[in-house]
C-alpha cells in the first residue's frame, strides 16, 4: 500500500495552510499599514508646521537684528523656498520644487520684513519604504511562524495515521506474498491432475477458479507497486507474448463453451514493459470472456501498419451501457459478475503512461470491441 502521507505531501499541506492564514493576515495588515501611513503623514505635517514657525520667527527676529547676515534655519528633512512680492525666489534649499502624491506642502504669507520676503513655501517628500518594509517583515515573520507551527502540528497529528499506514502496507505485502505461493502450488497441482484426468470437470473448474484468482492477484499487486516500482521498458515480441497469454485463457473460455479466435500477425515487436502489457491483455480478454454469452466467441486481433500497432479484442456479448464510465475505478457494468472493478482502471492508467490510445465500440445485445493503438 502506498504511503499517502509522506514528507512532500506534509510540506505542501503546511504551505497551503500557511498561505491561507497569510491571506487572512493580509486584510488586517493592510488596514494596519494604512493606519501607519496616516500616522506618518500626520507626524510629518506637524514637523513641517513646526519648521514653518521656526523660519517665520527667524525672519521676524532679523528685523530687530543689528547684523546684516541672515542665518536661515535649514533642515535636511524639508525643502524651503522664499519668494518676494513678485513671486521671484529669494532663497531656496533645493534646485527644483517637488510636487506629487508623495509630498506635503505648506505655504505661508509673510508680514513686512528686512528680507523683503512675501511668501514662504515648505515641501516635504514622503517616504513610505520603512512602513512597507516593516509590514512586509511582520507578515513574513508571522507566515514563517505559522508555517513552522502548522508543519509541527500536522506532523504530530498524522504520526498515528502514518504508523497505521505503515502497518497496513507491511500487512498487505506479507499477505500478498503468502497468498501467491499457495496459489502457484494449487495451479501446478491442478494442471498435473488435469493431465492425468482430462475429463474431470471438477479439476477444470478448480483450475479456472485458481487462474481467475491469479489474474485478480496480479492486478492488486500491480496497483500496490506502481508508485514504488519503476517499470522499465524493453523490446517485446508482441506476437509470441500475446499467443502465450491467449493460451492462458483457453481453459476459462472452454468452461463457458466459448472459442477464442486468433487473428495475430507474426513478427510484431513493441517497446513496452512486459508487466504492463500483460495487464492490458489479461484484463481485456478476461472481461470479454466474463461478459460474453456461453457458446459465443471472442476474436483477438493483432496487426500493424507503417505508423501503428493495433491490438483489439471483440466479443459478442451483451454490450456496454456506458463506455465513458467503464475505466473508472470500482465501476462494474454488472455487479452479479463479481470482481473489484479495478482492471480497466489499471489499463487506462497504463495506456496514459505509455501514450496508448483506447477506442471502445459497443452495441447493446451485440457486443463490444476494445481497440488499443500503439504508436
Amino acid at each position: 500500500m502506498q504511503d499517502l502521507i509522506n514528507k512532500k505531501h506534509l510540506f505542501k499541506l503546511s504551505f497551503v495552510y500557511s498561505f491561507l492564514i497569510i491571506i487572512l493576515i493580509c486584510i488586517p495588515a493592510y488596514f494596519y499599514m494604512q493606519s501607519e501611513i496616516q500616522s506618518y503623514k500626520y507626524n510629518q505635517a506637524s514637523q513641517l508646521e513646526q519648521q514653518g514657525l521656526n523660519i517665520q520667527r527667524a525672519i521676524y527676529d532679523f528685523n530687530n537684528s543689528k547684523s546684516d547676515i541672515f542665518y536661515f534655519p535649514k533642515s535636511f528633512s524639508f525643502n524651503a523656498y522664499v519668494y518676494d512680492k513678485n513671486d521671484r525666489i529669494i532663497y531656496s534649499t533645493a534646485n527644483k520644487i517637488l510636487n506629487g502624491n508623495n509630498t506635503i506642502l505648506k505655504k505661508y504669507s509673510l508680514n513686512e520684513n528686512r528680507l523683503k520676503a512675501k511668501t514662504l513655501l515648505l515641501i516635504k517628500e514622503l517616504n513610505f519604504k520603512k512602513i512597507y518594509l516593516k509590514i512586509s517583515l511582520l507578515t513574513i515573520s508571522i507566515g514563517i511562524f505559522v508555517f513552522i507551527s502548522a508543519y509541527i502540528i500536522l506532523k504530530q497529528t498524522i504520526t498515528p495515521y502514518k504508523k497505521a499506514n505503515s502497518y497496513l502496507d507491511r500487512f498487505f505485502n506479507d499477505a500478498m506474498h503468502e497468498i501467491k505461493t499457495p496459489l502457484g502450488i494449487l495451479q501446478l497441482n491442478l494442471e498435473l491432475l488435469e493431465e492425468k484426468d482430462k475429463k474431470a470437470k471438477e479439476i477444470k473448474r478448480s483450475l479456472n477458479a485458481v487462474k481467475t484468482l491469479l489474474f485478480t492477484y496480479e492486478d492488486i499487486e500491480y496497483m500496490m507497486k506502481q508508485k514504488r516500482v519503476s517499470y522499465t521498458k524493453e523490446i517485446v515480441d508482441f506476437t509470441i507474448f500475446l499467443k502465450q497469454r491467449v493460451d492462458m485463457f483457453e481453459s476459462l473460455a472452454a468452461s463457458k463453451k466459448m472459442k477464442l479466435k486468433r487473428e495475430i500477425k507474426d513478427n510484431i515487436f513493441l517497446e513496452i514493459n512486459r508487466v504492463e502489457l500483460q495487464r492490458i491483455i489479461d484484463n481485456t480478454i478476461s472481461n470479454a470472456i466474463k461478459y460474453s454469452d456461453e457458446s459465443s466467441e471472442v476474436i483477438i486481433r493483432l496487426n500493424s501498419n507503417n505508423e501503428q500497432i493495433i491490438f483489439s479484442v471483440e466479443d459478442f456479448g451483451k454490450g456496454i451501457k456506458d463506455t465513458t464510465k467503464i475505466f473508472n475505478r470500482y465501476h462494474r457494468e454488472e455487479s452479479i459478475k463479481g470482481g473489484f472493478g479495478i482492471g480497466l482502471n489499471i489499463v487506462k492508467n497504463i495506456c496514459e503512461k505509455n501514450n496508448i490510445k483506447i477506442d471502445v465500440k459497443s452495441k447493446l445485445k451485440e457486443g463490444s470491441t476494445f481497440i488499443y493503438l500503439f504508436s
